[in-house]
C-alpha cells in the first residue's frame, strides 16, 4: 500500500492514526513537528501527508504551504487531519494547498476513503 507521513505532536493521536493507517495496509512515517515534518517529506518522499495543524513551533498551516510550495514535495497530497473543526480552518487549510480538511476523530472509513481517493486507489 502507501507510506504515509504522519505530522502530529500528540502521542495519543499519533498511536491512534498509524495503528488505523496500519490496519489498512499502508507503511507510517512519523514527525511530532512542522520543521521537521517538512525535512522528512523532503527525504522520504511518502506517497501522502496526514498534517495536523496544531503543532509546535511552524502550524500546520504553514508547512502545508511550505510543502506545497516545494518543488520537491509539491506532488505530495497534504490531508489535514485538526481538531480544528471551524469552516474557515477548513478554507485556510485547502487555500495553503491541502487536498483535504478532516475534523479529529476522523471516521475510519471516510478518512480511508479519502486517503484512497488522494491516491488514486
Amino acid at each position: 500500500m502507501a507510506r504515509i507521513l504522519l505530522i502530529e505532536d500528540s502521542p495519543t493521536d499519533t498511536a491512534v492514526l498509524t495503528q488505523l493507517l496500519e490496519r489498512n495496509g499502508h507503511q507510517v512515517l512519523s514527525s511530532g513537528s512542522g520543521e521537521d515534518g517538512i525535512e522528512v517529506c523532503r527525504r522520504e518522499l511518502p506517497d501522502l501527508v496526514l498534517m495536523d495543524v496544531v503543532l509546535p513551533g511552524m502550524n500546520g498551516f504553514q508547512a502545508t504551504r511550505a510543502l506545497s510550495r516545494d518543488a520537491a514535495t509539491s506532488a505530495i497530497p497534504v490531508l489535514i487531519v485538526s481538531t480544528k473543526a471551524m469552516e474557515t480552518d477548513r478554507a485556510w487549510g485547502l487555500r495553503q494547498g491541502a487536498k483535504d480538511y478532516i475534523v479529529k476523530p476522523p471516521d475510519e472509513g471516510a478518512l480511508i476513503g479519502r486517503i484512497n481517493e488522494l491516491l488514486g486507489a
